[in-house]
């Protein structure tokens, strides 16, 4: 016999949504990924998720999400002298937008 578990699903509160994006991604690379493939990238908090991060920019955004993919950019090791430090992780979002749809950081600063 098999045990299924039942999964909910739990919203996150405003509060949190508005914590989980630290700060988009303005790069060479990351205009490349936003005309070829209709993706945004944002750097997030290291215990974020998936569906927080598409809830965040849909809120945030008033924008349509299609999927997240994440990834954790682990720190460089770095040395000054016989010191060795690292620097910390990043944790990013690639945002896929429904077609149509687009996120201009240029307009939102005004």
């Amino acid at each position: 016999m098999t045990n299924k578990t039942n999964r909910t699903v739990l919203k996150p509160s405003t509060d949190r949504l508005y914590q989980v994006l630290l700060a988009p991604i303005v790069s060479e690379k990351a205009t490349f990924i936003a005309d070829k493939r209709e993706q945004v990238l944002f750097k997030v908090t290291p215990t974020a998720t998936k569906p927080e991060v598409k809830a965040a920019v849909e809120m945030i955004f008033k924008v349509q999400v299609e999927s997240v993919q994440m990834l954790v950019q682990k720190g460089k090791k770095k040395r000054s002298g016989k010191v060795t430090g690292r620097r910390s992780d990043v944790k990013k979002a690639f945002v896929s937008l429904a077609p149509g749809q687009e996120i201009n950081f240029s307009a939102e600063a005004k």
